[in-house]
């Protein structure tokens, strides 16, 4: 599948702003830690998406009732869906300058009933000419095996046609309006659940 950047200046993937806001000092801290361990690019990017990946807990495996979506917030309360995994990663990816988009799947269930709209992110790592999407969802053993891949996608979910799931191509330098909505006007992951996008 081709990638289709939104923006056409590379910059709009490195920007800050209220939701990928990697100039908060938390988002920074993390990434310094982070990159203290792994001074290359490459290193640093498998390293972030690990840390999103298995030490944030995605909230409907664990019950978790909070709804958070700004990437600091992630970091801080360790706990969020794919969207807000996405957001707290690519603001780990902007704040070591790696340019990183969001990007999204309408994915159902295995008889192709209950669609949703999946979160996940792509990265462009300096010299690159291609953009590598990643999930950092996080792993279920047995369920989901999504690993850090510029090769072949390792994705939580590849989609399935026959059920009429989507990759969408568009690679967004904010979150998409209907996800960011679901997010903010939701209290709690109930209310979230409900309000999830069915498609974009």
């Amino acid at each position: 599948m081709e990638l289709i950047q939104k923006e056409p200046e590379l910059s709009a993937y490195l920007a800050a702003d209220g939701v990928i806001d990697h100039e908060h000092p938390l988002v920074r801290e993390t990434a310094a830690r982070l990159r203290a361990d792994h001074p290359d690019a490459y290193s640093y990017a498998k390293a972030a998406f690990e840390f999103v990946r298995d030490t944030i807990p995605h909230s409907f495996d664990t019950g978790d009732t909070r709804v958070t979506w700004r990437a600091s917030d992630v970091l801080a309360q360790r706990t969020g869906i794919c969207y807000a995994k996405s957001h707290a990663l690519a603001a780990l990816l902007r704040a070591r300058s790696i340019p990183a988009a969001l990007c999204y799947q309408r994915l159902t269930d295995d008889d192709g009933s209950n669609p949703a709209v999946h979160g996940l992110i792509a990265l462009r790592l300096p010299g690159a000419s291609e953009w590598a999407r990643q999930d950092a969802r996080g792993n279920l053993p047995g369920v989901v095996d999504a690993q850090f891949s510029l090769d072949e996608e390792r994705l939580a979910w590849p989609v399935r046609p026959e059920f009429t799931e989507v990759d969408y191509p568009v690679l967004y330098s904010e979150p998409h309006p209907a996800v960011l909505n679901a997010l903010q006007s939701a209290q709690n992951r109930s209310e979230l659940s409900r309000a999830l996008p069915t498609e974009l």
